[in-house]
């Protein structure tokens, strides 16, 4: 049977801290050669000429809500891996507060199932904790799963851990990757009553960093922190959104050696409390997006390696869902589409280069969890790749979104960079501003 070969020809390549000039010979799913000049050595060899555009790494997002099953009137598998696709983003982890719950083997299995059939981008999921699942928790095999996920602070789904003996033998038990949101509950709740009592449900939006506070995240981190220094777990904090919660990380080690990790997710470095008035419930998220000095500090912890990976927590509402008052709108927004473009728009404004933006999103991910044969551009490696053009802008309107929602946070946004390609497990995912309709999807597997 004849193989499906690829040659991208005149690429930009951004990998492993270089920028340097080359082209890529994929053969079936994988990279099977990087060099400064490839000739195609026969006339079934599809060149593309991605014409001194940049070439990278596909990106892994290490925290996404696709909503399924149970929460399909906000989201698909089918719907957001789409569009996770068209934004450059090649794989995904997913969280556990669906419905049912992934806190069990069966539920887990059936995840797995939907994914396998309606998932455009590859996948995995993550496992979840609970107040009274230990049980299970000891049953999985780390090689299925990306890793296991504690909410320390109640979110959507309302999956709260918080009996500090289970908190203690969770991390006890496992050699998983444990990752957590961290927001101290009571803390939460004391804002929360002190505000209702002032506004009643109209609280303004500007209060929802008051209510889920500095305070609330670094209580929470700090006790995460101190508990896996303790049990020795290996810890990941999900979605910093505080400059406090950032000296609590350090950059002494390589990420290999770490056992304590954190992430930062696009909307915390982009926008700031000053947005609400403007964005409202919109940007309503958990953590709060913060103040510019927060914001500011998070980046600083960004490119010392004091932060390890950039993320979208991708959490679509509907727009009936979201355009309610204060108290009845729910947390969370889409990002799967945007997250790419926008960290290169952030790259034009000079915050970050693309090596380390490439490191971030793709880089880290995959060795922080371990994903095998993804996240480089290496000979042998899985051909998930992105071409960018960094100069052809675009607006994102209602017509070009792709999300199931219908709204991102980033409408009326001009981009200056296009994904003009997506390449998975070596076949063009997407190209022309269309999403191919075959699925090359994979489960990922991981190196434990």
């Amino acid at each position: 049977m004849a193989k499906n070969t690829i040659l991208l020809k005149n690429a930009r390549i951004i990998n492993e801290g270089k920028i340097f000039d080359g082209d890529i010979l994929i053969e079936d799913a994988f990279i099977k050669e990087i060099d400064s000049s490839i000739s195609a050595k026969s006339a079934q060899v599809k060149v593309i000429d991605v014409e001194g555009n940049y070439v990278m790494p596909g990106v892994i997002d290490d925290q996404v809500h696709f909503r399924e099953p149970g929460l399909t009137h906000k989201a698909t598998i089918e719907t957001e891996s789409k569009a996770a696709i068209a934004g450059g983003i090649t794989s995904f982890v997913e969280m556990p507060n669906t419905n049912p719950q992934t806190v069990n083997l069966e539920a887990m299995e059936e995840k797995f199932g939907i994914a396998s059939k309606r998932s455009y981008a590859n996948y995995s999921f993550m496992f979840g904790g609970t107040n009274d699942n230990l049980d299970e928790i000891l049953k999985v095999d780390p090689k299925d799963v990306a890793g296991l996920k504690l909410f320390l602070g109640s979110s959507t789904g309302n999956m709260l851990v918080d009996n500090p003996e289970v908190l203690e033998k969770i991390f006890s038990s496992t050699d998983m990757v444990i990752s957590v949101h961290c927001e101290d509950e009571q803390t939460i709740k004391n804002n929360l009553k002190a505000y209702l009592k002032e506004y009643g449900d109209d609280i303004p939006m500007e209060m929802h960093p008051k209510i889920r506070s500095e305070e609330a995240c670094y209580l929470s981190s700090s006790k995460a922190i101190e508990l896996a220094k303790k049990t020795g777990a290996r810890l990941h904090v999900f979605h910093l959104s505080t400059g406090r919660e950032t000296k609590l990380f350090s950059n002494k080690l390589p990420l290999k050696e770490k056992k304590i990790t954190a992430e930062v997710c696009i909307h915390h470095l982009w926008f700031t409390d000053e947005d609400y008035e403007k964005k409202g419930t919109l940007i309503k998220w958990n953590p709060a997006v913060k103040t510019t000095k927060d914001r500011d500090e998070l980046w600083k912890a960004l490119l010392d390696d004091r932060i390890d990976v950039i993320a979208t927590d991708h959490a679509p509402h509907t727009w009936e869902e979201k355009n309610n008052v204060y108290t009845q709108a729910p947390s969370g927004g889409p990002l799967v589409q945007h997250a790419l473009v926008a960290m290169f728009e952030m790259h034009h404004r000079g915050k970050i280069s693309l090596e380390k933006l490439v490191e971030k999103m793709c880089h880290n991910p995959a060795i922080l969890f371990e994903v095998e044969k993804r996240g480089f551009i290496r000979e042998g490696y899985y051909a998930d790749l992105v071409v960018v053009n960094p100069a052809n802008p675009w607006t994102v309107n209602k017509s070009n979104i792709l999300y199931k929602c219908g709204w991102s946070p980033f409408e009326g946004v001009t981009f200056k960079s296009r994904i003009t390609h997506t390449l998975l497990n070596g076949n063009v995912a997407y190209e022309s501003s269309k999403v191919n309709e075959k699925r090359f999807a994979k489960r990922l597997t991981f190196n434990r």
